[in-house]
């Protein structure tokens, strides 16, 4: 499992663009991860998926009311991850309204989530693998903070724990 002072594995993720613009365009587009976070601190928060409760009503939520506090702590981008399509995280996005908040970005083969061992396999419920809810400060592509959820909780990734952690480094 990746840890704190691990560098995010070089994979693949992907973003849906409803309009072209700054070289993206329109539909799925890749985000190579270490281009991605080169030179940046990115708020990264992943979840089990795109449109369940606990996700749509909580944990989306708590990062876009706090997305100006990340700024002003010096993170430059949040993002959410999720094994889901590009198109798939582009609705939610539109549900959610995270546009110019929170970058909604899909890992549909779980390729980012088995590279970080941050796997959750829910195929009991007709799910699937799927990535484990968590959160982590990233710096330059380098884990600062990592905070892992245990199997169905949702205590210590939210917005608020992640925030404060920003402020301290």
């Amino acid at each position: 499992m990746i840890k704190v002072g691990d560098t995010l594995p070089s994979t693949t993720l992907f973003e849906y663009s409803e309009v072209e613009g700054e070289g993206c365009n329109i539909g799925p587009n890749a985000v190579d991860v270490a281009k991605a976070t080169a030179g940046k601190t990115i708020a990264l928060f992943a979840l089990p998926g795109a449109f369940t409760p606990t996700c749509s009503a909580q944990h989306v939520p708590g990062y876009l009311a706090s997305a100006e506090a990340f700024k002003a702590a010096g993170v430059d981008e949040i993002w959410c991850v999720s094994v889901n399509d590009a198109f798939v995280m582009g609705a939610w996005a539109r549900d959610q309204k995270t546009a110019g908040k929170v970058r909604m970005l899909g890992d549909g083969s779980a390729d980012f989530a088995k590279a970080t061992g941050l796997t959750l396999d829910l195929t009991a419920k007709g799910l699937g693998l799927r990535s484990n809810r968590y959160s982590m400060l990233v710096k330059n592509g380098v884990v600062v903070t990592l905070n892992v959820e245990a199997a169905g909780k949702f205590e210590v990734s939210d917005a608020a724990t992640l925030l404060a952690q920003a402020k301290a480094v």
